[in-house]
This record gives C-alpha cells, sequence and structure tokens, in this order.
C-alpha cells in the first residue's frame, strides 16, 4: 500500500536494504512481506531474520548494519547529482510497475518523476537500424508524443536514441531507463540527449548511483521499461535481441505488444516479423496503437486533446481573426458521426469550394489531435 513521501531516515533505510549483498530484489521482497518495512528489517535480529528464511550468513550481515555506510555515500550522490529515491511503498511509485512478478525494489530518478503516472508507450529496437527503422522510430514516436502518450525507452544508441529525440522535438513526455546509475551518461555520444530528457524528462534506473553500464543491467532493466508501459512497440531487431528480450517480458507481465513489420530479407526485420506472427499487433501508423489500448486510457487522451484543442477552436476574439483550417475543422466536427463512417469523397462533396488538401489538412489536425479517427478505405469517424 502506497505512503507519503519518505523522509531522509527512511531513504536511508531503503538505500541500505537495496544495497545487502547477496539479498536481491526477490530476497528483499520476501523479506518486506513479513517484516513490512525496512526499518523493521535492520531492528530484528540475526535469529528473527534467519526465522523470515535468510541463511545465517546474510542474516547476520543485516543484522550488522554495514550496508548504511554505502547507504550514506549513496546519499550524499543523490544529493549532488539532484536525484531522487522512490520507494515500493511511496505513493510516486508507478501503479503498473508495482504489479509486475519482480518490481524494483527502489527508482532513482532526475527529473519529472510525475511522468511515472502517465500513459506511456516503450519503442524499443536495435543498435544498429536501417534508415527505414530509424525513420519509423521518429515517425511512431512523433505521433504517440502528439497523441499526448509518453514514450519509454532505454537511451541505448539506434532507435531508443531516435525515440526520444523525436518526442522531445514534438515537446512530448519521454522517459528513459538506464542499465547504470542515473547519474552515469551512457553511451557517451549521447549526453546532449541525456540532458535533455533530465531537464524535460525523466531518467530512472534500479541501479544505485555511480553503477557502470555492465553488460548484464540491460535484461534487467528491460522490465521496467515494459513494466512502466501500457505496451511495447518493437521497431527493429534480431530475433534474440534485447528489444525481443522486452516484448517477451511484456506478454509476462500481460502489456501489449506491438511491432513494425519490415523487409523479411533483412536481419533487423526477423524479430518484429516473428512477433507478428506470433500474435504481434502489426502498426503501421499510430493510431494502430491507440485503437488497442484500454477505453478508459483512450478516454482520457481524447479529454486532453479536446482541452488543448479548445482555445483554437473556439469562437476567435474581434483581434484574433478565425483561420480557414479552424472554420473547416469545425464544421467537419458538427458533420461527422460517431457510428458512421464517411467517406472522404462524401464529404469533399459536402464542402463545396473546398480543395481536398485543404480537407485532408483538416482531417489530419483533428485526427493527431484525438477528435477524429480514420478508418480503412479513407473512411472518417468522430470519436465519441
Amino acid at each position: 500500500m502506497a505512503t507519503p513521501a519518505v523522509t531522509q531516515e527512511e531513504t536511508l533505510h531503503w538505500l541500505a536494504l537495496r544495497l545487502v549483498p547477496g539479498l536481491g530484489t526477490l530476497g528483499a521482497l520476501k523479506l518486506l512481506e513479513k517484516l513490512k518495512s525496512p526499518q523493521a528489517i535492520f531492528r530484528a535480529s540475526a535469529s528473527e531474520l534467519e526465522a523470515a528464511g535468510l541463511s545465517s550468513a546474510l542474516a547476520r550481515n543485516i543484522a550488522s548494519g554495514c550496508a548504511f555506510e554505502d547507504a550514506i555515500t549513496q546519499q550524499e550522490r543523490m544529493m549532488k547529482a539532484g536525484a531522487e529515491l522512490i520507494s515500493l511503498h511511496d505513493r510516486r511509485y508507478p501503479a503498473r510497475l508495482r504489479e509486475i512478478f519482480d518490481p524494483p525494489l527502489v527508482l532513482f530518478a532526475i527529473g519529472r518523476s510525475e511522468l511515472l503516472h502517465s500513459h506511456a508507450i516503450a519503442v524499443v529496437g536495435t543498435r544498429n537500424p536501417t534508415p527505414y527503422g530509424v525513420a519509423a522510430a521518429e515517425r511512431l514516436s512523433a505521433d504517440l508524443a502528439r497523441a499526448g502518450l509518453s514514450v519509454v525507452s532505454g537511451m541505448a544508441r539506434g532507435i531508443d536514441t531516435a525515440a526520444h529525440k523525436a518526442c522531445l522535438r514534438e515537446n512530448g513526455d519521454t522517459i528513459a531507463v538506464l542499465g547504470c546509475g542515473v547519474d552515469v551518461l551512457y553511451p557517451a555520444d549521447n549526453r546532449k540527449l541525456y540532458e535533455d530528457i533530465g531537464k524535460r524528462g525523466l531518467l530512472v534506473s534500479e541501479f544505485p548511483m555511480g553503477a557502470p553500464a555492465y553488460p548484464q543491467n540491460f535484461p534487467i532493466r528491460n522490465r521496467i521499461v515494459s513494466g512502466l508501459s501500457l505496451g511495447v512497440l518493437v521497431v527493429e531487431g534480431a530475433q534474440h535481441s534485447g528489444s525481443a528480450i522486452t516484448a517477451r517480458l511484456a506478454m509476462d507481465q500481460g502489456r501489449e505488444v506491438f511491432a513494425i513489420p519490415g523487409n523479411i530479407t533483412s536481419k533487423m526485420s526477423w524479430g518484429p516479423n516473428l512477433l507478428i506472427k506470433q500474435g504481434a499487433k502489426l502498426v503501421q501508423e499510430w493510431s494502430d496503437i491507440t485503437n488497442e489500448l484500454p477505453v478508459a486510457v483512450r478516454r482520457d487522451l481524447v479529454t486532453r486533446a479536446q482541452q488543448k484543442l479548445e482555445p483554437d477552436l473556439a469562437l476567435p476574439l474581434a483581434e484574433e481573426p478565425e483561420t480557414p483550417l479552424q472554420a473547416l475543422a469545425k464544421q467537419l466536427l458538427s458533420v461527422l458521426q460517431v457510428d458512421v463512417p464517411q467517406q472522404l469523397e462524401t464529404l469533399l462533396a459536402t464542402f463545396e469550394g473546398v480543395s481536398s488538401s485543404e480537407l485532408i489538412g483538416a482531417l489530419f489536425e483533428l485526427e493527431m489531435s484525438g477528435l477524429v479517427r480514420q478508418l480503412p478505405g479513407k473512411n472518417f469517424v468522430k470519436v465519441w
């Protein structure tokens, strides 16, 4: 059960629990289930800890309190980096992540921690993408950002980097889940991106401050990428790539899995094409993703889009004349229906004197704002 944000003393106890050698996430979770809090764990005697299921050596290690020395060092590094600790019992801890089999005990975060509660889609893929893969990741990530979704990725080279950058270019929300400490820059050539996400988005990790980017860390962090998200979009990757691992974790966590189809002669398309064969949703445009989201999430996205668009569609003041695009968009909304699709040619006939390019432009703006949805055959319906 979530509790108010932790105090400095509680933070120290959570850090110490995270840093006990040999305990691990599952071991700590089992202890918390029995003893309820880190403070109670460190107050317990070695014999009490053994009775809770720990080995005698591990019980003595915890009872000695030696982990607090490292915890104090971690606290100092957090203050220097401007990082905050979000524990499993903290109200700021993301609800979706708490539901997975092995949620991280703590999260280290730099940036806008409120994004942990946003509607998010993970965009993942290979570190060595083709130009097609980069273009697809950029287009879909930008579209998802405009639709009001946060984009989650791992800030690795390739597809991850393309997804984060495209999201930031649209002034969207993005979360980078790192396989190292949040104060560690990796890869080094992503310095500008690291700084931008720290200011405008969120950097997050379960690894302690200063932890290097060991290869074994990345499969571990992938469960957080999928765990934070409503679904995972795989752009490019080999059959046994990190993105394939993330997709499998997403399936295990009950998340939606999406994939962009690729050239059958490219080894980078093997992963997403195989996922599609196994039942992943084939994605050609952003609405292929949003249409699969829970109804409550879609309604929330539409409400936000309407609130954002209302000033633009509202009756203009005398000193701010209504643009032709705004006027046409308002007329389209009054003509389109929720349950009766209307073909583009029919709409053109309805709006005499309006060119096809003008009508398509207005429809596109409404579609990107979540007010209109395009169906196959260039048919359009109003959303709710």
